[in-house]
């Protein structure tokens, strides 16, 4: 019998390679290799924030500072204006967000979403046009609240209002495959 942590380590290079190849086949050339380098910090980042409810800075600066290289140099649009737009649409993503979560701990006298959260989300708002990131913002959403739902229902458990849920867990990886809708429908 495989023993937990080496069964857990497998699992994650398996869904590590699975992201490079998708990337490099959904769009070949120097976009599939950012999509791959996005889905890598992505799968690190949903790692860490489900052991220690924590995004690392490291890795959303990473990711951001990805987006802004593909912004200046892959596509017809590449160059300066395209990276203004990535940084200004970041930034239209991540102020909503920002809002949220002062209003939120203004009302409940607690945080609701973290910076990382917020941060995380302008990584969004950099990679992807709008309206995918509007849709990535859901699914994360609503997949968070069906892994909650679901289990406090195995576990029988009641619903806390206060529970804590990391949100990074299920936002990073729908980041990665807004980028491959984007790469493949694009």
């Amino acid at each position: 019998m495989i023993p937990a942590p080496q069964l857990r380590q497998a699992g994650l290079s398996f869904a590590l390679l699975a992201m490079v190849a998708v990337s490099l086949i959904a769009a070949p050339g120097p976009d599939g290799l950012l999509g791959a380098l996005l889905g890598a910090l992505m799968l690190a980042i949903a790692v860490t924030d489900a052991e220690r409810f924590i995004i690392p800075n490291e890795l959303t600066a990473a990711a951001a500072g990805l987006a802004l290289l593909r912004a200046a140099t892959v596509g017809p649009e590449a160059g300066w204006p395209a990276m203004l737009w990535s940084a200004g649409r970041a930034l239209a993503i991540a102020l909503p967000f920002l809002g949220l979560m002062a209003a939120y701990r203004a009302w409940r006298g607690r945080d609701g979403l973290g910076l990382g959260d917020i941060k995380l989300a302008a990584v969004a708002g950099a990679w992807l046009g709008l309206v995918t990131v509007f849709a990535v913002v859901e699914v994360a959403t609503l997949a968070a609240l069906g892994a909650y739902l679901a289990n406090a229902w195995l576990r029988r458990r009641p619903l806390r209002a206060a529970a804590f849920l990391p949100f990074g867990l299920f936002l990073a990886p729908a980041i990665w495959l807004g980028w491959l809708a984007e790469a493949i429908l694009g």
